[in-house]
């Protein structure tokens, strides 16, 4: 893909009038600190479907639905398939959804709740799939690096931008390079000095190899695969979000499966945070580069709650509780703070 003018591109004024058009629908998150240390957690997870990707979907299917657009379809590793389920039951329009075998049931069965027809296919089928279904149905496909997408995403930076005054540093999950490329553009429109990280698994780090490289590089979706973060398997980032990233973007780091792990029960014990892996990159990028990070303030985007079970538990069982986890009670039921448990994430 070349981009040849600027105007393609998100701009901030793309963002503002996302944020206007879905700020109905969504939730508003706070920053959250953790004790001790110098990081704020973003909490996506408490959006409707459970993630973030409800943003840009709901700025998609809003502006589809202005277009007179009556049928939408997604292929998706199962956020953004709710998402886009969840943004479509809102304006009523028909959804299909297109997920991989692989798909978590939490994930599937959310969808189909949220009223979607639900396809599954072999995960290196899921484009080709979608794209004929979109052609035979005539529905109006939704990727999720579309432009009206990532100007939905945006808003994270914006929120982050607006409350925390002076340089600070954004981690982001990176999967295709959707949110990265929102909350980058957004946040830097805001304060040119904010410092923008993406942060991917170690076993699915194309997106930080095309940033190494100044290249779109794309790994084998064998690979990619390995990892626990289900929603950061994308191949390689989606072309427009790339353009963004190698813009915007100051650096990529990648996470090992172990800290991931110990990342997710961290969130869950000090913060009663469920996340899901690929929401608990960032901070396990925090606690894995922390001293390397540029001195101030440190934001974790916490990008998806949906995971069945304690997300402590497991952590413990994969690599051993971290310290600040030792002196937590497992049984603790206490409210998040906005009286929610954590049973109600």
């Amino acid at each position: 893909m070349t981009l040849t003018q600027e105007s393609t591109l998100v701009t901030a004024a793309d963002v503002s009038a996302a944020a206007a058009r879905i700020a109905p629908f969504l939730r508003a998150t706070p920053l959250l600190p953790l004790p001790g240390e110098r990081l704020w957690i973003k909490p996506e997870n408490r959006q409707p479907t459970g993630s973030f990707k409800v943003r840009g979907a709901m700025n998609a299917v809003g502006v589809l639905a202005e277009r007179g657009a009556g049928h939408v379809i997604a292929q998706s590793s199962g956020n953004h398939a709710q998402a886009v389920a969840y943004a479509a039951a809102r304006r009523g329009l028909r959804a299909t959804v297109v997920l991989p075998d692989t798909a978590p049931e939490l994930k599937v069965a959310g969808a189909r709740r949220l009223g979607a027809d639900v396809v599954i296919t072999p995960p290196a089928l899921r484009e080709d799939t979608c794209v004929a279904l979109a052609e035979r149905l005539g529905a109006a496909l939704i990727r999720s690096d579309a432009f009206d997408v990532i100007a939905g995403h945006g808003g994270v930076g914006s929120d982050i931008a607006d409350e925390m005054a002076g340089p600070v540093t954004i981690l982001v999950p990176v999967c295709n390079g959707g949110l990265l490329a929102g909350v980058a553009v957004a946040a830097k429109s805001v304060n040119p000095a904010i410092t923008v990280i993406g942060v991917e698994p170690e076993l699915a780090a194309d997106g930080a190899a095309s940033f190494r490289s100044g290249r779109r590089t794309a790994w084998p979706v064998q690979e990619t695969y390995r990892t626990s973060a289900d929603g950061l398997r994308a191949p390689v980032l989606g072309a427009l979000a790339w353009e963004h990233i190698r813009r915007y973007v100051d650096d990529m780091l990648t996470v090992s499966e172990e800290g991931i792990a110990a990342a997710a029960g961290l969130l869950w014990a000090e913060l009663g945070e469920r996340a899901e892996p690929s929401g608990a990159v960032t901070t396990a990028a925090y606690l894995a580069h922390g001293p390397s990070l540029p001195p101030g303030p440190v934001v974790a985007v916490l990008t998806g709650g949906n995971v069945g079970g304690s997300p402590l538990q497991a952590a413990g069982q994969q690599v051993g509780a971290p310290e600040a986890l030792q002196h937590q009670d497992q049984d603790d039921q206490r409210d998040d703070g906005d009286g929610r448990s954590r049973d109600d994430q």
